[in-house]
């Protein structure tokens, strides 16, 4: 993506990414804090603080105010100075509150990330077995904040629901988007939710719980099988609005993977590098698609097509998706019960079907093994006409008279020489 050199030179600057984390830390500010200030996602801000991206327009200005390192205190002169000679290391100055400007009122495309950071919060506190001695403190040092009060651990099922219920809503607009089907968006999210109960122990470690899921339902609602659905096989009806209805029909037009380059970056506001990711794409392949793409919607939305820079047509495209996605009626999300229920019915189902298959397997082959033959037999050929054989030979019928000579011969004895020589009559 390319940026104008005007919007690079009255952005306001940033310190190194090092040295944003840093600030960051010194104000006691977490990651989820400062996204949900800015109004992005935790993976976002930790891409500008490793140097992966920067943020751009009305983000970096709101970032940079709030990571802005605060003014250096006068220091105090009087009688309880402390002498340059034995000045010692001065600590840390203590944390002040920060007041952060309140973040824009999220779009039906975002997602809040509130309740995100309690999937995995666990207890990280340790007691030590030796305490060290506490060294004095210099006159005039502040005394230090009070620890804040450590969130309350919550179960899977308290975890998961939260976190159902902040970004399910959010991600069947998105599926929407997506597909332009309403019935398919709401089932691609319970299914993408169903599969990460099942997965929760990984789910719930996952630095991205909500791109975990977004990813999931992206990869169900964009399956070419729903083609062979009779529900799926068409989109739903278009908005009645003129500018609403171009954006609905030039999103579908778009190819599969174009379309969800353009509503990952425009629409949920993902940079370059974490569209690519999810995209399973190579970055300059996936600034190539949002390139193609938003060329392809600036064709019918002319007012697209006049924006100024790169930035401000990110802006309007995003305004615009958000504006569909909030006008169109989308149906409301099953409750998180009926999910977490589903999934366990369906692992339940198939881990019965799993254990009848091979008790069946196992019934078949003691079967085979009980009637198959201990020793070999030969197999006997079949019978078959023969042709060409000459009749058998053999002695031919008697004559009456042979049968006479016969009987006269039997009838006679045998007196050595005489036998040889029969009388005939």
């Amino acid at each position: 993506m390319t940026r104008s050199t005007t919007d690079e030179a009255a952005a306001p600057p940033l310190p190194s990414p090092k040295e944003r984390r840093r600030l960051r830390e010194a104000k006691s500010l977490s990651e989820e804090q400062v996204a949900e200030a800015v109004g992005v996602t935790r993976a976002t801000v930790r891409s500008w603080e490793t140097g992966r991206t920067s943020p751009r327009g009305r983000k970096r200005a709101l970032y940079a105010k709030l990571i802005a390192p605060d003014p250096e205190p006068v220091p105090a002169t009087g009688p309880k100075a402390v002498r340059p000679k034995e000045r010692p290391k001065r600590p840390a100055p203590a944390a002040e509150p920060v007041s952060v400007a309140p973040a824009p009122a999220p779009t039906p495309m975002a997602v809040a990330p509130a309740a995100v950071a309690q999937v995995s919060a666990a207890p990280a506190a340790v007691a030590p077995t030796s305490a060290p001695e506490p060294e004095p403190e210099p006159a005039g040092t502040p005394p230090p904040p009070e620890a804040e009060p450590a969130a309350p651990r919550l179960s899977p099922d308290e975890a998961f629901d939260a976190l159902y219920a902040h970004s399910a809503p959010g991600l069947v607009r998105q599926t929407y988007l997506l597909t332009g089907r309403r019935s398919l968006a709401r089932e691609s999210v319970e299914r993408a939710f169903q599969l990460a109960w099942h997965r929760w122990p990984e789910v719930a470690v996952d630095r991205d719980p909500v791109g975990w899921v977004r990813a999931a339902a992206y990869e169900y609602a964009m399956s070419p099988w729903h083609r062979l659905r009779r529900v799926h096989r068409h989109p739903d009806a278009p908005p009645s609005e003129p500018a609403r209805r171009a954006l609905f029909e030039a999103l579908l037009d778009l190819p599969p993977a174009y379309r969800r380059t353009l509503l990952l970056y425009d629409g949920v506001g993902l940079d370059l590098p974490e569209t690519a990711a999810e995209t399973e794409a190579s970055t300059p392949a996936a600034a190539g698609r949002l390139e193609v793409a938003r060329a392809a919607v600036a064709e019918r939305l002319p007012e697209l097509a006049a924006a100024a820079s790169p930035a401000e047509q990110s802006e309007l495209l995003q305004d615009r998706l958000g504006g569909l996605a909030r006008a169109e009626h989308v149906p409301a999300p099953s409750p998180a019960r009926t999910v977490r229920t589903g999934s366990e019915d369906k692992a339940r189902l198939w881990t019965r079907a799993a254990i009848a298959f091979v008790a069946l397997l196992i019934g078949a082959t003691a079967l085979t093994l009980h009637t198959a033959p201990t020793h070999y037999e030969q197999p006997v050929s079949p019978p078959e006409r023969v042709g060409g054989v000459p009749p058998r030979g053999g002695p031919q019928k008697l004559t009456p008279q042979d049968l006479k000579l016969q009987k006269v011969l039997k009838e006679q004895l045998a007196h050595g020489p005489e036998r040889l020589v029969p009388r005939i009559p």
